[in-house]
């Protein structure tokens, strides 16, 4: 048994919300997790405080919080997932001749952790080390895209969360909402002029078994320019770095053979 049990039941409700769909009412946390109702909701009410629980009164309900979401993130910011991702953003920058870089989720932020450049292109702002508003940028919209609404919801949960940086982007939830809902249908993260004017971005989730985003690997070219046509390659490296985040290498990777 536990010297801790205090953290035992802590470790347990994380856990056990991370695998949920979306927030989950009290007692249903009390049931599936063995604890009293009482314990339960002094627990919660703790991890809430901390950050590592969201309480959404409105609906009854609790989600990850976002420290939950930085200890996620701390975990892809390590070295495994760099070492993963360098060979396949190298041969991005190879087959289009631009800047490529993988970024995580860091609060409302992206964290540059991965970055390619192209021979003769200039440096950009997503340097490595660099924290840019995830609502902004490309890589942090792929990554959004694939987060359950309530979690979204939890990160920008006020206008006053929504970093303007030239005067472009979304400025709301509902405006946020409607640009992800944009992004799942075209399959592809976009935006130009937001993070840099004169530089546009295409970026794809990197998920992990369960599907879960885990990083974002986006592109960077100046704009105007096709969109579209970079928007098929950076949807291969994702693919193709997810495929080893999860442990599914398939035949077209070259180091599989």
């Amino acid at each position: 048994m536990s010297q801790v049990p205090a953290a035992t039941r802590a470790l347990r409700v994380l856990r056990y919300l991370a695998t949920q769909p979306g927030p989950v009412p009290l007692e249903r946390i009390a049931r599936d997790c063995d604890l009293p109702r009482s314990s339960a909701y002094h627990l919660l009410n703790v991890m809430a405080a901390e950050g590592f629980v969201s309480h959404l009164p409105d609906e009854r309900r609790y989600g990850l919080g976002v420290a939950a979401f930085e200890v996620g993130s701390g975990y892809s910011r390590q070295e495994p997932l760099a070492r993963i991702a360098r060979r396949p953003l190298a041969e991005l920058v190879d087959r289009t001749g631009h800047n490529a870089h993988l970024a995580v989720l860091h609060g409302r932020d992206v964290l540059y952790v991965l970055e390619e450049r192209a021979p003769g292109r200039p440096p950009l702002v997503t340097d490595v080390g660099v924290r840019l508003p995830a609502h902004l940028t490309a890589s942090g919209r792929a990554i959004l895209a694939g987060l359950p609404a309530a979690q979204v919801r939890a990160l920008h949960p006020d206008r006053a969360s929504f970093v303007d940086r030239h005067g472009a982007g979304p400025t709301s939830l509902s405006a946020l909402r409607t640009l992800l809902s944009e992004t799942r249908q075209r399959g592809h993260a976009a935006e130009d002029g937001e993070v840099t004017p004169g530089f546009a971005s295409v970026a794809a989730a990197v998920v992990d078994h369960n599907g879960y985003p885990v990083a974002g690997v986006a592109l960077t070219f100046p704009s105007p320019a096709a969109e579209l046509r970079f928007a098929d390659e950076v949807r291969r490296t994702a693919r193709l770095i997810s495929g080893r985040v999860s442990g599914r290498i398939g035949s077209s990777d070259p180091e599989s053979a």
